[in-house]
């Protein structure tokens, strides 16, 4: 009797649908399309959650998850050394960009992707999360070693971070997000106009508020950019970075530290749901943290050594690749 598809246990071999794991179009699972067994009769569509950007992600946290179902979640075996040294790579330059402004998902992202084409986009998101979230950590100790941390303000907004990114994704699973897509670009646009404007912002650390106020202030900051990182993403640090600046009155070098906690907490949440739904390749994300730590312990003794003046540099040349980025995907490319 022929080999079932699925034995082989890798992202190419689908297996046969599990009960309850609901394939028809329109139920908000993206489906893989089916192959056939070697006796010819069709193999699995593999749902996954969440779907790529711009799909339906109308199931919910709580909808179908048997393991059957997670076919797609499983990593290539074996991956290969070139594989692994490319996402490597991309981590160690990701986590260098994180640590000095964040936007390092401009990196890795796109190389997992051009790495592993066929793999569930969640899992690659959920791996992505996995391994950054050491580096931004390990970033967040550096800066509290060198950078005065508000902790009075910072650790409540942290919280909120955390509360508002679960809350954002499980939003995202009731409602679309194609229009903040198309309406994130002009959004960033307005963001880097204001930075330029404005020669003086972000040059001088002077705190605007204290006490409750300003732990009021920051747990806002945390929750309203938490929901948005946990309901669409992109450009999360820099919204961080910009309304510590705007808002509390930090510098840049102070508004980054500051950063660097809530989007640990943010990246936190996201990776409770993804490993919940098996989204996480442990081994790949293990190797990709070490290249992630690597890169921001040189970012951050970067940024410290050259101060605010340096990472507002860097913010705005990270926020205008962002404004490329997100146009084209959410303007462009949605119209393609």
């Amino acid at each position: 009797m022929g080999r079932r598809a699925g034995d082989r246990g890798d992202i190419h071999a689908p297996m046969a649908p599990a009960r309850g794991c609901d394939n028809r179009p329109g139920h908000g699972i993206t489906v893989i399309p089916p192959m056939k067994t070697e006796e010819g009769r069709p193999g699995n569509l593999a749902p996954f959650f969440p779907t790529a950007p711009g799909e339906n992600r109308s199931t919910p946290l709580g909808g179908p998850d048997r393991s059957d179902c997670r076919v797609a979640r499983r990593a290539p075996s074996p991956v290969s050394m070139l594989e692994l040294l490319t996402v490597s790579v991309a981590s160690l330059l990701a986590g260098f960009i994180d640590a000095i402004v964040g936007g390092g998902g401009l990196i890795l992202v796109p190389a997992l992707f051009s790495v592993f084409p066929t793999a569930a986009p969640a899992t690659l998101f959920g791996t992505n999360k996995s391994a950054a979230i050491l580096g931004t950590a390990w970033a967040t100790v550096q800066f509290s070693r060198r950078v005065e941390m508000r902790w009075h303000a910072l650790a409540p907004a942290a919280g909120a971070a955390l509360a508002g990114s679960f809350a954002g994704a499980w939003t995202v699973t009731l409602v679309s997000a194609d229009g903040l897509r198309k309406a994130l670009p002009f959004v960033l646009l307005a963001v880097f106009l204001y930075t330029l404007a404005r020669k003086d912002l972000g040059r001088t650390h002077a705190p605007q508020y204290s006490g409750r106020t300003e732990a009021l202030l920051a747990s806002t900051v945390g929750g309203v950019v938490g929901f948005y990182d946990g309901f669409f993403g992109p450009g999360t640090g820099s919204f961080f970075v910009f309304l510590f600046v705007r808002v509390l009155g930090y510098d840049f070098l102070n508004a980054s530290a500051s950063a660097k906690l809530l989007n640990t907490a943010t990246n936190a949440a996201a990776i409770v749901l993804f490993a919940l739904k098996g989204h996480v390749w442990w081994h790949i994300a293990a190797v990709m943290a070490i290249a992630n730590i690597a890169g921001s312990l040189l970012g951050t003794r970067l940024a410290l050594k050259h101060g605010a003046g340096f990472v507002r540099g860097v913010f705005i040349v990270v926020v205008g690749l962002l404004i490329l980025k997100t146009g084209w995907d959410g303007l462009f490319r949605t119209a393609a």
